[in-house]
């Protein structure tokens, strides 16, 4: 049966958009021809690589993670796939010819964008929207015709190798009985491995006592002890980068997850989904499995709902950056829980920092909505 409070909230929400000036509208892409003004800052070394490691995971197909390589799956937009490439691959070419001439970026020149690019401008689901705003203002808010921006960050903490009372929570890698097996044979046996059988909250109990803690390291292997904030943060970020006792910093990356999807109306510390994680060379993005995963870079990386718009879509933000409009090219190269379904947001990769603190000193004079397009070659 479902919650006759849902319904009245949905009611509530959708009745704050008409309020606001216009009723709830559906996503769309339009397209457009000029782009306003704006200061351009230059990351197109980093946006090729970001790319270039992008369309090295789309060569191997659709067979190979149907899900995220396609050209779209909704009705509202539908992109020939290798077109997403070969958007891709320009870009990297004109890096290229433009780092080999010394001239200035051509990927930082409205003209130039507007001349080889097709723009579609994004116009958010702010009915999708409404439906979860209840006690979110800045979903409450969401214009009819700029995207929720949020931003987050490569968390830098510090880590043990021993379990202790300030650093009482580990990052576990896979468990035991699947760590030799493929993601598609361990799925197979969701029944009886111990992936599905634990939610966050049941490991965080079984830590809290030595028994028990000793119970959960013989099921899966602790790679290294945090406190409960950089916990929270590596499982919020999917991705960190932790400062051992002996001041070598090491980088880890979500690997499986335990099947409970996140829930967007529960705070972070109170969801039920858990990760397992992997220790890798660099900071990682979107990737079905940790064997292969895409390497980004802060500042031209975005994540998204790559489940509805395909993975690798190169798009053009323009957001206030301390009060002046500021255009960044960035590479839909990563998800998450929240992005299912979800075509009102995106989330930007800003930088690598030690916590909320920095996070917010950092950020805190960038707009939390912004003009998208979605940037194909032209044919």
């Amino acid at each position: 049966m479902k919650d006759p409070l849902f319904a009245l909230r949905r009611l509530a929400c959708l009745a704050l958009l008409l309020l606001a000036g216009g009723a709830c509208a559906s996503p769309a892409f339009r397209p457009a021809a000029t782009l306003p003004a704006g200061q351009w800052p230059d990351h197109s070394a980093e946006l090729c690589e970001v790319a270039a490691a992008t369309a090295d995971y789309l060569a191997r197909g659709s067979a190979y993670d149907p899900a995220a390589i396609h050209g779209g799956t909704t009705a509202l937009l539908q992109t020939r796939p290798a077109r997403i490439r070969e958007t891709l691959a320009f870009v990297c070419e004109i890096q290229r010819q433009d780092r080999a001439s010394g001239r200035s970026s051509r990927l930082a020149d409205p003209a130039f964008i507007e001349r080889h690019f097709e723009l579609l401008r994004w116009h958010p689901d702010r009915a999708k929207a409404a439906t979860l705003a209840a006690g979110k203002p800045l979903l409450q808010q969401l214009p009819a015709d700029r995207l929720l921006l949020t931003k987050y960050y490569v968390r830098v903490a510090d880590g043990s190798a021993r379990q202790s009372a300030a650093r009482p929570h580990a990052l576990y890698g896979l468990p035991f009985d699947e760590a030799a097996l493929p993601l598609e044979k361990a799925d197979a046996r969701r029944d009886s491995i111990t992936r599905y059988r634990y939610g966050k909250q049941r490991v965080l109990a079984l830590e809290a006592n030595p028994d028990s803690a000793r119970q959960m390291a013989a099921l899966a292997p602790p790679l290294i002890w945090l406190s409960r904030a950089d916990l929270e943060g590596a499982l919020l970020q999917g991705t960190a980068v932790i400062e051992d006792e002996h001041g070598q910093r090491r980088y880890f990356n979500v690997h499986r997850n335990n099947g409970v999807a996140y829930d967007r109306s529960r705070k972070p510390e109170e969801q039920d989904r858990y990760w397992y994680f992997k220790e890798v060379p660099g900071v990682l993005g979107y990737g079905k499995d940790a064997d292969y995963k895409i390497p980004v870079k802060p500042l031209v990386t975005v994540a998204g709902d790559i489940f509805q718009l395909g993975l690798g879509r190169l798009v053009l933000l323009r957001a206030e950056e301390a009060g002046q409009p500021t255009f960044r090219l960035v590479v839909l190269a990563d998800t998450g829980g929240a992005f299912h379904d979800n075509l009102y947001q995106l989330d930007w990769l800003s930088g690598y920092y030690r916590g909320w603190d920095d996070y917010h000193a950092a950020n805190r004079h960038i707009s939390d909505y912004a003009d998208a397009w979605l940037l194909l070659k032209r044919e």
